[in-house]
């Protein structure tokens, strides 16, 4: 009789939510350290819609602080 080891399955897999390509933009320029307005500026948006596309990404991925949006962008390399 043997045993297999098997790794549990993470949010990171293939099951996980993608974000959008602004998504994604926005985080990283969050994770920068940038505010909603600096980020909208940076983006050609407004502050409202960049709040929309953080709340998105917090919904998605099921965080609510924006230190877990930072630890996020680091560990999507972005």
């Amino acid at each position: 009789m043997s045993l297999t080891l098997v790794a549990p399955q993470t949010e990171t897999t293939a099951t996980a939510p993608t974000l959008a390509p602004r998504e994604q933009e926005a985080l990283r320029h969050i994770a920068a350290g940038c505010t909603y307005l600096q980020t909208a500026r940076q983006m050609g948006l407004s502050k409202h819609t960049v709040d929309a596309y953080l709340r998105r990404i917090r919904a998605k991925l099921n965080i609510s602080t924006t230190a877990e949006m930072t630890r996020l962008a680091i560990s999507m390399g972005l």
